[in-house]
């Protein structure tokens, strides 16, 4: 199975990329296959697009509005300020007059390039970058080398998507003795008006004051205006310019049409070099916390590849939480579901503590709403929402009875929470963060059981882990984790010299974890072998540890493998990435190396899409980026063949044994304290 998985993969990833030790570089281009790569700084997220000059999307994190799919809250597209054109000698650019179009990702840098020649007149470099240092803003840095004598004119845009309206746009110079700063403005309302929405550029040029191209501003219809200059090159000339733009709105600052055109002009002034170099620094600090695979650089790519993306998508010292697709675009309506928690969360825990604080002040923002929520559906403490939007409200379409139903999500939020605190032993953050959000899961699941004639405590009615079991009673994910957190909330409680409540520890140990005849542990209490979604059960072993026993662990890793739906026939694809990833982890834990390298590969090698080998949601998908995937693979690395584990302790290393061909695998900058882990 694994040599026949090995040749697949190797296949499939030199049909679309090639890569180095920090590069993915694609340059066999379809545009009717093509799934865009981000870059992004925790705050905006552009994905790229096949067009030469062109992004796909921009969207800006924390900006909400109802409009579209399901009646709820999405995330908003915002003005496509990244996007340019060029004219060489009167003709405009376009796919079917460049050659050599190639799009080079350093993840290092966090820039996507991209380069092309224009019919043997000039050869062209485009680079992008989400500025990691400016959350609000981005570099466009142009280089364009003449092959002849040649006029080129370059024009950048600024244009509203179909969502944004009443859109207003503006020009004006700001005239200084030692600057010229032209600013491009946009502001528009969000769908129902609830935001305004505000994007700016500039141009920075390096030549000195007065000697800058004479600029001209044209006004465009369907929300769009335009900013340009020509410039004569001879034959072998190098010329460099840069666009920075910022995009901002309501949802972060009150007055986003300053504040938007006031960050481009201190962007703009900061000029290209100092931007590029604090962007820099700012990621090679990122970095320190790395994954170093010796023996295997398609392993290294994969691994580097996800980290990337999560260090992409969030950043320390907000309050904002990852959706399944990132900021990849709309994927998931920019929701933020048990993906953050359980999959996406864990790795960057380790990596990043700063950042998972992030996630969980999110989560700590919506206490309130969560508090709400409870006693609209007639509970006690916090019950968060299964989609959360930026408010924390529930954001759940109503036909996915995942909404009402799948509660293990404060399950969910409580685990984090208390991981967070094993980790870093912030004593003063469990005091005003960690035991006031797990006293009110705790107390939710005091108030959810119902006590049966058995004597023990049951939940009822609910959706599991494995979303196709729908309104059942006694799910093992939900029972269990609602047995762990509520030992956390307790544990919490003696951290801080706190009495021990016992109405949490009598339902924590008489909450039931049904079996089967034969010891297996059962999915739910009418479960019968039917085909599962994804891991539900397994997680009971990890990451939760309600079920430590290896035989145990085992009896349950190879019944639930067998009933995993991609490995039903016809059905591959049907389960998303993450399904593969748990296998993976208990089976490299118990010594069972060549099955999860096999699962380890299928945790992540069926789901790439070309040209970058973004991840989609399932094999064969064709909704990337799937953030939860990478979290789920990282985890596999990190927990798995790593053997790291979170524990009272802190962070504690397993002795596992690595796939045959790798050399070593080193995890470096863990935890706050920074520390390296090997294993040979």
């Amino acid at each position: 199975m694994m040599k026949k998985c090995l040749t697949f993969c190797t296949i499939l990833c030199a049909s679309f990329i090639s890569f180095g030790q920090w590069q993915i570089k694609a340059d066999k281009i379809d545009p009717n296959n093509y799934f865009g790569v981000t870059v992004a700084n925790g705050m905006v997220g552009i994905v790229s697009s096949p067009e030469p000059l062109r992004v796909k999307d921009i969207v800006l994190n924390g900006a909400f509005d109802t409009y579209g799919r399901g009646r709820v809250g999405n995330i908003m597209k915002v003005f496509e300020f990244a996007n340019m054109e060029l004219s060489v000698d009167g003709m405009l650019i376009s796919r079917s007059n460049i050659s050599g179009f190639t799009q080079t990702l350093d993840m290092q840098n966090a820039a996507l390039a991209t380069t092309f020649d224009v019919s043997g007149k000039v050869s062209v470099k485009s680079t992008v970058m989400a500025l990691r240092h400016l959350p609000h803003s981005a570099l466009i840095d142009m280089e364009i080398t003449a092959k002849k004598d040649v006029e080129i004119t370059p024009i950048s845009l600024i244009q509203a998507p179909d969502m944004l309206r009443d859109v207003k746009n503006f020009y004006h110079l700001i005239d200084r003795p030692h600057a010229l700063i032209p600013l491009m403005t946009s502001v528009a309302k969000s769908p129902t008006g609830k935001h305004t929405v505000a994007a700016s550029n500039s141009f920075i040029f390096e030549e000195e004051r007065g000697q800058e191209p004479q600029l001209i501003h044209e006004e465009w219809d369907y929300g769009m205006h335009r900013l340009k200059f020509n410039k004569k090159l001879k034959a072998g000339e190098t010329y460099r310019f840069s666009v920075v733009g910022s995009v901002i709105s309501t949802a972060h600052i009150a007055d986003p049409h300053n504040e938007a055109e006031r960050l481009t002009i201190f962007a703009a002034l900061e000029k290209r070099e100092r931007l590029l170099k604090r962007h820099k620094e700012a990621w090679a600090k990122l970095w320190e916390s790395d994954i170093v695979i010796e023996g295997d650089d398609e392993a290294q790519r994969a691994a580097r590849f996800s980290l990337y993306h999560l260090y992409s998508f969030c950043r320390e010292g907000q309050a904002y939480s990852l959706s399944p697709m990132g900021l990849s675009g709309l994927g998931y309506n920019g929701h933020v579901f048990w993906d953050t928690e359980l999959w996406m969360y864990p790795p960057i825990l380790l990596m990043q503590p700063e950042m998972a604080k992030s996630l969980l002040e999110y989560r700590f923002k919506c206490l309130e709403a969560a508090k709400y929520n409870a006693k609209a559906h007639g509970f006690q403490g916090a019950m968060f929402p299964w989609e959360s939007d930026d408010l924390g409200q529930e954001s759940t379409p109503v036909w996915a009875l995942t909404g009402p139903f799948q509660h293990h999500i404060t399950g969910d939020v409580g685990f984090a929470f208390w991981k967070y605190y094993q980790v870093t032993k912030d004593k003063t953050w469990l005091r005003e963060r960690g035991y006031p959000m797990l006293k009110e899961v705790a107390d939710f699941w005091v108030s959810r059981v119902e006590k049966g004639t058995d004597g023990k405590y049951h939940i009822i009615n609910v959706v599991c882990a494995d979303e196709w079991a729908e309104n059942v009673d006694d799910n093992a994910y939900t029972n269990g984790m609602a047995k762990e957190v509520l030992g956390y909330a307790n544990q919490a409680a003696k951290e801080l010299g706190l009495a021990e409540n016992l109405k949490w520890k009598d339902v924590q140990e008489n909450l039931v974890i049904l079996k089967m005849a034969d010891g297996t542990t059962r999915e739910h209490a009418t479960y019968n072998g039917e085909v599962i979604k994804q891991a539900d059960v397994n997680l009971l072993s990890y990451p939760m540890k309600q079920i430590t026993d290896p035989n145990t662990i085992k009896k349950d890793l190879d019944y639930y493998w067998k009933v995993l739906a991609d490995n039903q026939p016809g059905r591959k694809g049907q389960s998303p990435a993450m399904a593969h990833g748990v296998f993976s982890i208990l089976n490299a834990r118990l010594g069972n190396t060549e099955t999860a390298y096999a699962q380890y590969m299928d945790s992540y090698k069926p789901n790439e899409a070309p040209p970058f080998g973004v991840l989609a949601e399932t094999a064969g998908g064709t909704n990337p980026y799937f953030a939860t995937g990478a979290g789920g693979f990282l985890q596999t690395i990190i927990n798995g063949w790593g053997g790291l584990d979170i524990t009272d302790k802190g962070i504690e290393q397993l002795k596992v044994k690595l796939p045959k061909h790798w050399k070593s695998l080193t995890i470096k900058g863990v935890g706050t304290d920074k520390k390296t882990y090997v294993v040979k």
